[in-house]
């Protein structure tokens, strides 16, 4: 069995999709019909990296922290939601 060649573009797209804003290995490889292990296989490749190239070490840290920062915003927004709608109840009951 011989690995299928990829794309750099098509590499970093997906990890940065991944990485930065959480994507699942999962969802990527049936979206982009990728075998089974590759994205796993490029995250190990990116890590080795990562550890010699300050830019890639620098980009992976800059991903992760949007992630991270996303996922905050969106418990933030729902936090919102919630008072919005919990102000709306107390609004009524006091009418």
């Amino acid at each position: 069995m011989s690995a299928k060649p990829y794309e750099s573009e098509l590499k970093e797209k997906i990890l940065r999709l991944h990485l930065e804003e959480g994507r699942t290995q999962k969802s990527l490889t049936e979206e982009y019909g990728l075998g089974q292990g590759t994205i796993s296989y490029w995250l190990k490749q990116r890590r080795k990296e990562c550890q010699t190239n300050p830019q890639l070490k620098e980009q992976l840290d800059m991903y992760e922290e949007n992630k991270r920062l996303r996922s905050e915003l969106a418990e933030k927004e729902k936090e919102i939601a919630f008072l919005k709608k919990a102000a709306a109840f107390f609004a009524k009951e006091i009418e």
